[in-house]
């Protein structure tokens, strides 16, 4: 038997969740890292030398390249729209970092672009391939616990680098955005609905620090009308206060709760099914995702997560992010 024909990539971006993330796992699915394109020559060439990759260029570099067959883009969020259409015109499927794009706008532009290219793209929200995502689903699905009623999830941590591109509101900054973003997401894969937007309680930042405000920490209610009834959700996120990461799920007969739900990578993770400790051995959603992206890519099978998904997540931060901006709190 031979192995699986692997894709060859191409980095766009020589961002530190390209280097933490995605080269262990293209290391972990024996793919090619053919070339990085970065605008700082130095600093692409320093991070070429640091993970074994042959050919350092500008972004339109490596898109031009004939022996990549996929990219990856880890640039900040302003800049996802611009190279994945780039991208797709020559000929790459995409694995691009969440969110997808700044709104459903843009999501729609990639939709069309897809299609008409005929390429991939895919929103790199690694957590959906994690084994105890699919159990949970399971769990709901079947209603283990009796119905859904309630969901809870919160992720949030400090960040005091005032420059981090999170800050720029010309970058595409903001904790919905870089976290709000992943509650979301999971509430929706679990509800198989999309939701009204009760309300927002938001705190911005100083428009005079970079000519603008974004969000640095947000709480949003949400209203999930599903076909076993209606579901609510509460979500949290900031980079203004310290750590946490949960995810609950409210039943009728009890309560679901993973303990790491979005950030599990090469830990043991446990989903508690009230007080029975289901545990799930360290692996890595990063490699999960690539390893499915490229089977899909070679029409071994259909991708999990269709830009369709994408342009629904990317309206339902539309409707967060409105409420946020517009009314935040003291």
């Amino acid at each position: 038997m031979t192995s699986p024909k692997t894709l060859r990539w191409g980095l766009i971006g020589a961002a530190r969740i390209a280097a933490s993330a995605l080269v262990p796992a293209l290391r972990a699915t024996g793919s090619t890292m053919v070339a990085v394109g970065c605008r700082d020559v130095e600093r692409g060439a320093a991070f070429a030398a640091m993970h074994g990759i042959a050919h350092v260029d500008s972004y339109e570099g490596v898109l031009g390249r004939d022996d990549i067959d996929a990219v990856y883009i880890a640039l900040p969020n302003h800049a996802h729209l611009p190279l994945t259409l780039a991208a797709l015109a020559a000929g790459k499927h995409v694995l691009c970092e969440k969110p997808l794009a700044l709104n459903a706008a843009e999501v729609a532009q990639m939709q069309r672009a897809s299609a008409a290219s005929g390429k991939l793209v895919l929103e790199a929200f690694m957590y959906r391939f994690h084994p105890q995502i699919d159990r949970l689903r399971e769990l709901i699905a079947t209603a283990a616990l009796g119905r859904l009623k309630w969901l809870r999830g919160s992720f949030t941590y400090s960040l005091r680098d005032m420059s981090d591109v999170r800050w720029d509101p010309a970058l595409g900054g903001g904790a919905l955005y870089d976290l709000g973003c992943y509650p979301l997401s999971l509430m929706r894969l679990l509800t198989q609905a999309e939701p009204e937007v009760l309300n927002v309680a938001s705190r911005l930042t100083d428009p005079a620090i970079h000519n603008g405000s974004v969000d640095h920490a947000a709480h949003a209610t949400l209203r999930f009308e599903t076909a076993a009834g209606r579901v609510f959700g509460h979500l949290d996120c900031a980079f203004s206060l310290p750590f946490m990461c949960h995810f609950e799920a409210l039943c009728e007969d009890g309560i679901l709760r993973l303990d790491v739900p979005f950030a599990a990578k090469n830990v043991e993770s446990l989903l508690m099914r009230g007080d029975v400790a289901e545990r799930f051995a360290p692996c890595d959603p990063y490699a999960l995702m690539v390893a499915h992206f490229e089977a899909a890519a070679q029409g071994e099978a259909p991708l999990r997560w269709s830009l369709a998904e994408a342009h629904a997540q990317a309206v339902a931060m539309d409707r967060l992010l409105a409420l946020a901006m517009s009314s935040p709190t003291a």
